[in-house]
C-alpha cells in the first residue's frame, strides 16, 4: 500500500470491528492503526539490506511469521492475519469484498498506559514486575529453539558499523564524538579477539537462542502479567543470539533512563531464573552486548538526524545519538569489561 492509501484507509476504511476513531502510528518499515478493541499492522512495500517486503507475497508471508512468532510470548493479542481489499475506491481489511492489494496482522489492543516504558516515567514498575518478567524472559529462553550454526564474530562487524556515521558525528556533535567512536571499534575489535573462544563455547552450550530480538521497555507491556511483543519476524539473524545479548537490550535501556538499579534486579533474577551468566569472562561479555546495544542505538539516531525533516526533529535525533555514544563509551570503559 501507499501512504495516501494507508490514510484513505484509516479515514473511510471498513474493518472487522466497529472502531470510531482510528489513530495511525507510523515506523521506518510498517504503519499501525489502533482501533478501540484491535490493532492491525500492515508493513510498508520497503526493501532495505536487513529485510524485504517488497512484494505482497513476502508481506503475507512475513505477516504470518508475525503471528507465528509473537504467539510464543503473547496469549490471546495476536489473533489473524486479514486480507486488504480495494472495492472501487474503498478499502476493506478482512473478507472477499473487492480485489486484494495487501495483507496485515490483526491483534487484540492492550491497554496502552501499561506499555513498561510509559510505566518507568512515571516511576510505577515495581521490583515484582521486575522479577515476573526476569522469569518470563528466562522460561522462554529455556524453550526456545537452540542455535548452533552461527557466526558469533559477525556481532563485532556489526559493532563496526558505527564507523560509517563517524563524519556526520564529527560534524554535528563535534570531534570529542568521533573519537568515542574511534576508540569503541577498538575496543570492541580487541574484546572481540579476546573472548572469541568464550563466544565459541556459549554457542557449544546452546547459549544461543531463537528470542524475540528487540527487547526493550516499549516493547513489553506489564498487565500484571509480562507481555513481550513486537519481536523480530523479519531477519532470523537479529532474533537468533546469545541469551546475554538479548537481555542486555532490556538492561541497557533502563540504564540510559537512569534506572540502573532495575537494570541490575533484571539481570540478577534472570540468571537465576537461567544461569547463564557464571564467571567473570561472561559478565564482562554481558557488558560488551550492552554498549553494542547502545551502539545500535546511537547509530539509528545518528541516522534519524540525517534524513530528519525539520531542526526541531533533528537537534532531539543528535541529542540521542549523543546520549547513547557516552553510554556506550562508558560501558567499554568500565572495569568489569577491561578485567
Amino acid at each position: 500500500m501507499t501512504t495516501e492509501q494507508i490514510n484513505n484507509l484509516v479515514a473511510t476504511g471498513k474493518f472487522p470491528d466497529s472502531s470510531g476513531k482510528r489513530t495511525l502510528v507510523e515506523t521506518h518499515i510498517s504503519w499501525v492503526i489502533l482501533g478501540d478493541q484491535f490493532v492491525y499492522k500492515i508493513k510498508k512495500p520497503v526493501n532495505y539490506s536487513f529485510l524485504n517486503f517488497s512484494t505482497p507475497e513476502k508481506r503475507k508471508h512475513f505477516c504470518e511469521r508475525d503471528l507465528l512468532l509473537n504467539k510464543r510470548l503473547t496469549k490471546n493479542v495476536y489473533l489473524d492475519v486479514q486480507p486488504v481489499n480495494k472495492l472501487n475506491e474503498q478499502f476493506i481489511i478482512g473478507g472477499d469484498e473487492g480485489v486484494m492489494i495487501d495483507y496485515a496482522v490483526r491483534m487484540h489492543k492492550l491497554e496502552t498506559e501499561k506499555q513498561m516504558d510509559k510505566l518507568l516515567l512515571h516511576n510505577r514498575v515495581t521490583a515484582s514486575d521486575i522479577k515476573n518478567l526476569a522469569e518470563k524472559i528466562a522460561a522462554f529462553h529455556k524453550e526456545t529453539t537452540i542455535i548452533y550454526d552461527k557466526d558469533f564474530m559477525d556481532i563485532g562487524e556489526k559493532f563496526n558499523d558505527l564507523e560509517a556515521e563517524k563524519d556526520f558525528i564529527n560534524k554535528e556533535l563535534g570531534e570529542e564524538y568521533s573519537q568515542v567512536i574511534r576508540e569503541a571499534i577498538a575496543a570492541s575489535d580487541d574484546f572481540m579477539e579476546k573472548h572469541k573462544d568464550l563466544l565459541a563455547a556459549r554457542l557449544s552450550a546452546g547459549l544461543f537462542r531463537d528470542g524475540h530480538g528487540d527487547l526493550h521497555a516499549r516493547n513489553i507491556f506489564l498487565l500484571p502479567e509480562p507481555v513481550p511483543f513486537d519481536c523480530i519476524e523479519f531477519n532470523d539473524d537479529f532474533r537468533q543470539i546469545d541469551v546475554l545479548n538479548e537481555v542486555a537490550f532490556l538492561c541497557m535501556d533502563l540504564d540510559a533512563i537512569g534506572r540502573q538499579d532495575l537494570s541490575a534486579l533484571f539481570i540478577d533474577y534472570y540468571n537465576q531464573f537461567f544461569p547463564c551468566m557464571k564467571t567473570a569472562g561472561e559478565h564482562s561479555l554481558f557488558i560488551y552486548y550492552k554498549s553494542y546495544r547502545a551502539n545500535i542505538r546511537a547509530k539509528v539516531n545518528s541516522l534519524r538526524a540525517k534524513t530528519a525533516t525539520d531542526n526541531t526533529e533533528k537537534i532531539k535525533a543528535l541529542a540521542e545519538s549523543k546520549k547513547y555514544l557516552l553510554l556506550m563509551d562508558s560501558y567499554l570503559k568500565s572495569p568489569e569489561l577491561l578485567r
